[in-house]
């Protein structure tokens, strides 16, 4: 029985032949040549996986251009859907590592890039990756295709890792591309977690018409260059804290977020606020990432957090 990721193969195990009737390294890959390859694996797209595959070869050639490989580059992709990317990032790179959640496809993609010894196929949740597992302390860049339902997490997982990538290039919805570079006025709590890490912009923007099936929303691709150290000096775990509490009540009043998520003194948020340099109207989309290490720092100083 099929269930999410975890395709069933074809009944004969001999795959050997099936590129007679579909070349998978046909460029670009069209709706019909995708209908073809997954069928011959047994393959549907998944859409509580977010499976849109790319058929662009322009807006495939440009990604290529954004992660600026090198031939000593090791890269992590996550999401390599066909492996039309995966390929083009392996004649570019030393190495690759790709993590692919869907069984099925992991399988497929073994048997598509066999020929390529400097791929590596790893069939895993992209939040249970250890880039130390694999990688130990060597340097590498992210690759990543991201459905919106797990985008946060994984750039939070890559970006607190031991071992963080150097550079991240990664293609999320529009709408989340534009909160991952937001300014002080649009914050969010995405953007705190990025920019405590890294500086991202958006690189290219992507229509629907570029993936198959396509998505019912724009794209974006962001790269992120990855600080060597945060933007700020704050214990990591306590300025969480204190920006996940003022973003709990956005449309609040800081002074009254703070007083409603995180115990303090009765009637000493204003007086907190304050003493960190900060006004009392303002509201936690207008902090900059100093403001808030200055607010968590005040309130450490006061043992509330």
């Amino acid at each position: 029985m099929d269930t999410p990721g975890h395709r069933a193969k074809p009944a004969s195990d001999d795959w050997s032949g099936a590129w007679k009737y579909v070349d998978a390294t046909a460029r670009p890959l069209t709706p019909p040549s995708i209908r073809a390859l997954l069928r011959q694996f047994g393959l549907r797209p998944l859409k509580q996986l977010g499976q849109n595959f790319l058929i662009d070869e322009d807006v495939l050639q440009r990604i290529i251009q954004v992660a600026d490989l090198s031939p000593a580059d090791v890269v992590v992709e996550v999401g390599p859907g066909l492996g039309v990317l995966t390929k083009e990032l392996a004649a570019r790179a030393a190495r690759v590592v790709a993590v692919e959640l869907d069984r099925g496809i992991a399988a497929a993609l073994k048997r598509m890039l066999a020929d390529l010894p400097n791929v590596t196929i790893v069939n895993t949740d992209v939040l249970g990756f250890n880039p130390s597992e694999h990688l130990k302390d060597q340097p590498y860049k992210l690759v990543a295709n991201l459905p919106y339902y797990i985008t946060s997490p994984t750039l939070r997982h890559f970006l607190e890792a031991k071992n963080k990538p150097r550079v991240m290039v990664v293609m999320v919805q529009r709408e989340v591309a534009e909160r991952l570079v937001a300014r002080p006025g649009e914050m969010s709590l995405l953007s705190v977690s990025v920019q405590l890490y890294g500086d991202p912009r958006i690189a290219l923007l992507v229509p629907a018409q570029a993936f198959f099936p396509p998505p019912k929303v724009e794209s974006a691709v962001v790269r992120i260059d990855v600080f060597d150290h945060p933007a700020v000096d704050v214990d990591a775990a306590k300025f969480f804290k204190v920006v996940q509490s003022g973003f709990s009540r956005p449309r609040k009043m800081l002074h009254n977020a703070l007083a409603q998520s995180v115990w303090l003194p009765p009637g000493s948020a204003i007086e907190i606020l304050r003493a960190a340099g900060i006004d009392e109207t303002r509201r936690a989309q207008t902090l900059s990432l100093e403001e808030w290490a200055r607010l968590t720092k005040e309130l450490d100083q006061r043992g509330l957090v």
